[in-house]
C-alpha cells in the first residue's frame, strides 16, 4: 500500500465497510466462486452505488460523478475487488459517459448520462468486425446519410453484452474517399431498432458473453451522432485513452491468486500429491511476485498522474505483465483440478451440465483467460506500442 495520509486511510476504510455491508452477498458470492458477471448483478450493484452517490467515480460533480481524483478513484476499485465486489461495468460508465461529457450536445447529456448512473440504460460497443480488430480503422460497416438520419448497413464482431443491452456506441463508415481515419462517425444505436439482429457468438468458456451484431438498412436518427460527422476516430480514441489506468488496479488479479492458492491447497492436500502441491505453489509464489512488481508500477502511474506526468509506457506495461501473470494463475488452477474436472467440461452455457460439476468455473476460467492477451489491446499492439517508444520502430 503507498503511504495514505489519513484522509485516505479514512476514505479507504468508509469504502471497505459499504462494500462488506452494502453489496448483496448474492452478487459477492458470484465474484468470489469466480462466475460470470453480468447484467444481474451489474446493475442492481449499480444502482446501490448511485442511491450512495458513488455511481460515477471518474466523472465530475456537476455531471453527478463524484469528482474524485485519481487516487480516490484507485482506492475505490482496489477496495472493492478486495471484498469481492463487481467492478462497475465499464461501457457506460467509463467509455460513453466521459465521451458525452466531453463532446455530447447538451440534449445528448440530458438524455443519456442519467441512465448511465442509475444502471437503467445498458450499453455496450460496436468497435470491432471482421476484418477490423485491432487494425479498428479498417472497419467496413456504412453510414449514408438520408436528410435527418443516418442508414447503417453492416456487421460488429466480438460485441461484449450485446444480448443484454439496450443501446451500442458504434463507429460507422461515413466517408470512404478520404484517409481511413477520417471518415469514421460515433453513432448512438437503440438495439431495437428496425434491422438490427444479435447473434450468440460461441466461445470455448462456455460462457454467453460477445455477440455479432447485423445492421441492415437501420434508420439512425443524426441527433445521435456524436460530435462531428468523419470525426469519430478522435472520439474513439479519447474513449479508449480514458482508461489507459485500468491495468493499475491489480487487487482483482491478486484475489484470483488467493483464490487459486487456496484451492491447490485443498485440491491437493493427500501426502501422496505433496510433489505437485509443491510445484504448483512454487509457481503461485512466481505469479505473486510478478504481480507486486505490476502493483508498485500501477501505483506509480496513478502517482505520475496526480503530477501531471506523462505516463509513457506504463500502460502497455502493465497490460503485458498482468495479462500474461493472470494466464498463468488460471494454467495453475486447470492443473490443480483438471484430472477431476476438465474431462466433464462441456462447452455449452454455464446453465447447462457445467453448472452441475463442482469446480468447473476454473476449467471455465482457464478458457475464458485465453482471451485475455487480446481483448483491451492486444498483447502484439502493446509490444508494437514499446518497440516504437524505445527504438523508434
Amino acid at each position: 500500500m503507498m503511504d495514505e495520509t489519513a484522509e485516505l486511510a479514512a476514505f479507504r476504510a468508509e469504502v471497505r465497510d459499504f462494500a462488506l455491508t452494502r453489496c448483496p452477498p448474492e452478487i459477492r458470492a458470484v465474484v468470489a466462486a469466480n462466475g460470470k458477471l453480468g447484467r444481474k448483478q451489474w446493475a442492481p450493484w449499480q444502482r446501490i452505488l448511485h442511491a450512495h452517490g458513488w455511481g460515477a467515480p471518474s466523472w465530475p460533480k456537476e455531471h453527478g460523478g463524484t469528482g474524485w481524483d485519481q487516487r480516490r478513484r484507485h482506492i475505490f476499485d482496489e477496495v472493492l475487488a478486495e471484498c469481492d465486489c463487481p467492478p462497475q461495468y465499464h461501457h457506460g460508465l467509463r467509455h460513453l459517459g466521459p465521451v458525452l461529457i466531453a463532446f455530447g450536445t447538451e440534449e445528448q447529456k440530458a438524455r443519456f448520462l442519467p441512465g448511465i448512473l442509475s444502471g437503467e440504460d445498458w450499453w455496450c460497443q460496436g468497435y470491432s468486425e471482421p476484418g477490423a480488430g485491432s487494425d479498428l480503422a479498417s472497419l467496413k460497416t456504412r453510414a449514408v446519410r438520408e436528410g435527418e438520419e443516418y442508414v447503417v448497413t453492416g456487421q460488429k464482431l466480438w460485441t461484449s453484452h450485446a444480448h443484454e443491452a439496450d443501446w451500442m456506441y458504434t463507429l460507422v463508415r461515413t466517408n470512404a474517399e478520404v484517409k481511413r481515419q477520417e471518415g469514421i462517425t460515433l453513432l448512438l444505436i437503440p438495439l431495437d431498432a428496425p434491422g438490427i439482429r444479435v447473434r450468440e457468438v460461441r466461445t470455448i468458456d462456455g460462457w454467453h458473453h460477445v455477440n455479432e451484431v447485423f445492421l441492415d438498412a437501420v434508420r439512425v436518427p443524426v441527433a445521435n451522432r456524436i460530435g462531428e460527422e468523419n470525426k469519430g476516430w478522435t472520439y474513439g480514441k479519447f474513449l479508449l485513452d480514458r482508461e489507459r489506468l485500468g491495468g493499475a488496479n491489480v487487487a482483482p488479479a491478486f484475489r484470483f491468486l488467493d483464490r487459486c492458492r487456496a484451492l491447490v491447497a485443498r485440491e491437493l492436500a493427500a501426502p501422496g500429491q505433496a510433489l505437485k502441491r509443491e510445484q504448483l505453489e512454487y509457481r503461485l509464489l512466481l505469479a505473486e511476485a510478478e504481480l507486486r512488481g505490476a502493483r508498485e508500477l500501477g501505483r506509480a502511474a496513478v502517482e505520475a498522474v496526480m503530477a501531471g506526468e506523462p505516463l509513457g509506457l506504463m500502460p502497455s506495461e502493465l497490460k503485458l505483465s498482468t495479462a500474461d501473470t493472470v494466464q498463468r494463475i488460471g494454467a495453475i488452477a486447470l492443473d490443480a483440478v483438471g484430472e477431476r474436472v476438465a474431462s466433464r467440461f462441456r462447452p455449452v452455457d454455464a446453465s447447462g451440465p457445467n453448472a452441475e460439476v463442482e469446480d468447473i468455473e476454473w476449467v471455465q476460467n482457464f478458457m475464458y483467460l485465453r482471451a485475455k492477451t487480446i481483448f483491451g489491446g492486444s498483447n502484439e499492439v502493446q509490444k508494437n506500442v514499446v518497440a516504437k517508444q524505445l527504438f523508434g520502430m
